[in-house]
């Protein structure tokens, strides 16, 4: 096989990741679910004007040429741009998925902006290059530098678009060339959104191979959906075996390139791996979700105490708090956090270990206070690999009765979601207990790698010490995380 796994380009990437050395070069297919159509549609009234049909021709780039040559214009080129990507389109949650991922270096040859909307969506500051005159300014406090390699839908008459532009390249936007060489030496690459079938992908491979050459390669990789076999025979069946030898060979040749081929059978397989690497790059931090209005079954005392030390021993095992401070237990969790920090003697800052968030009490006239309270917790649960659910109660306001908290649940279903590694602590009764009842007979749908169960028999165990529950819990954080 001349693919690599998942698994391989998972451990690898995340490495990249980690160091702070990763980068996406993001093809058109990116945007493609957000409801752009890819470029052959783009193109299909320009054939039409000339003549020729868009489904038999290849070069597309050659077919923009021949409208400019024929009409002496690409005023038709530059106005189906602005229609078309400037049309009501929002992030997918792809882009969303690595908007979040630590990534400083995005290169594009898309004409749309969902991916620098997906930064700026996520609380970051985009520097967007897209002229060269702009490459050598430098946005204060910038988070991410968005490259536009092709240009920008807010200046469709520059956008790179025909053969003219492509042989002209290295005097228009040669900087931009220079800069990527360096990106790819340093840098480790993700390329999403190619089909190899892109007009614009040989001449950025081509690109790429003069840029880096054969020496001193760095180890990139691009996901590539798989040839589906057709159920019928005959032509169909010959196509099959014709586009899947092409394929193959396609992926070796990206090999002179430094690509290495991840092959996935359904494009929604690309979010599943973008989950996983958004999950594990976050793994070292912990959101704690709890409440407590009521402390039955194992009583006030031995609440606090437990959520004291899980506190105190996330920092002490090194690994990081994210807290929203809930009722009756965030504040204990996050003071053992601070305890430990504090007396560790280990120079750690507290800003670089905890991630306190208070739910704000007053809310823009332009959302509601359970909207507001949404995007709190899906920002504090997507920053963390696992959530620790403790009790999970609180006070009726109308009947003053103890009651399940809508919070914690709600907690639980952004968790589930966002594919997070579930640790309820069902002894301590409430959301807890239900949250505990659901993952415990389905561990091997929430941790696929096992060996979990005996830690969460005493997760839910009322005679469970606090100690045991304590070891229990950083027994299943380390078989993950190690």
């Amino acid at each position: 096989m001349s693919e690599v796994s998942i698994e391989y380009f998972c451990q690898e990437y995340l490495k990249a990741l980690e160091q702070d050395s990763a980068a996406i070069f993001a093809g058109a297919g990116l945007s493609a679910s957000s409801g752009f159509v890819n470029w052959k549609e783009l193109m299909r009234d320009i054939a039409d004007e000339l003549g020729l049909s868009v489904d038999e021709e290849a070069d597309l780039i050659s077919i923009a040429q021949f409208h400019v040559n024929k009409f002496a214009s690409r005023a038709k080129l530059n106005s189906s741009l602005i229609e078309e990507f400037t049309k009501d389109a929002k992030p997918n949650e792809n882009h969303k998925l690595l908007a979040d991922l630590p990534i400083d270096t995005v290169w594009t040859t898309n004409y749309d902006t969902l991916i620098e909307d997906a930064f700026v969506g996520g609380g970051k500051r985009v520097d967007k290059k897209t002229t060269k005159a702009n490459l050598a300014q430098t946005k204060l406090n910038r988070d991410v530098v968005v490259y536009k390699m092709h240009g920008d839908i807010d200046q469709p008459q520059d956008a790179v678009l025909t053969k003219d532009d492509y042989e002209n390249y290295s005097e228009t936007r040669g900087l931009f060339a220079t800069k990527l060489q360096g990106d790819l030496i340093s840098r480790t690459f993700l390329f999403l959104g190619f089909s190899f079938t892109d007009p614009n992908i040989e001449f950025i491979l081509s690109r790429i191979r003069v840029l880096i050459g054969q020496q001193n390669q760095r180890q990139h990789f691009c996901i590539m959906k798989r040839i589906a076999k057709p159920k019928g025979r005959g032509k169909a069946l010959a196509r099959y075996e014709y586009d899947k030898t092409k394929q193959e060979l396609r992926i070796i040749d990206l090999k002179r390139f430094g690509i290495q081929t991840v092959m996935i059978d359904d494009y929604s397989e690309i979010t599943q791996i973008l989950r996983r690497l958004h999950r594990d790059v976050y793994r070292r931090s912990i959101f704690v979700s709890g409440s407590a209005h009521e402390y039955a079954p194992l009583g006030r005392t031995r609440v606090d105490q437990l959520s004291h030390t899980i506190g105190r021993e996330i920092i002490n095992r090194g690994y990081n708090l994210v807290s929203g401070f809930g009722l009756g237990i965030g504040g204990t969790v996050v003071l053992g956090a601070l305890e430990e920090l504090y007396t560790s003697q280990q120079g750690i800052s507290a800003n670089n270990r905890t991630v306190i968030r208070p739910f704000p009490q007053d809310t823009p006239n332009s959302t509601t206070r359970a909207a507001l309270w949404l995007k709190y917790r899906e920002d504090m649960i997507t920053k963390s690999g696992f959530v620790i659910f403790l009790s999970g109660n609180k006070e009726d306001g109308t009947s003053g009765r103890t009651m399940i908290a809508d919070g914690v649940m709600e907690e639980w279903k952004i968790a589930k979601k966002s594919g997070k590694y579930p640790i309820p602590v069902g002894a301590t009764g409430h959301a807890a207990r239900q949250i505990w009842e659901e993952v415990n007979p389905s561990l091997s749908t929430f941790f696929p790698k096992g060996g979990v169960q005996g830690h969460f028999k005493t997760l839910g165990d009322e005679r469970s010490t606090n100690e045991e529950i304590v070891e229990a819990i950083f027994a299943i954080v380390k078989r993950i995380t190690k």
